[in-house]
């Protein structure tokens, strides 16, 4: 009884963290290429998910400062 509970819970967040993981690589995604204005860019946009959504504004967040860092060693115009 006590092995199952733990194997349902574990599963739980290994969806959170798989969840956390696409909406992270889509945020990324986003934010560098629309700062660096490189093209659009298709996403999941599983919003409704809250460890997407929260990993995706990271992402996006992370993805503008690392076109900034590439823009400024001249890697991108």
């Amino acid at each position: 009884m006590v092995a199952a509970a733990i194997s349902v819970a574990l599963m739980g967040c290994a969806d959170r963290e798989e969840r956390a993981d696409v909406g992270y690589d889509d945020g990324y995604a986003v934010g560098y290429n629309t700062a660096c204005q490189i093209r659009a860019t298709l996403v999941e946009g599983d919003f409704k998910n809250e460890a997407y959504a929260e990993a995706y504004a990271r992402g996006q967040s992370d993805g503008i400062v690392a076109c900034q860092a590439d823009r400024d060693a001249g890697k991108v115009q």
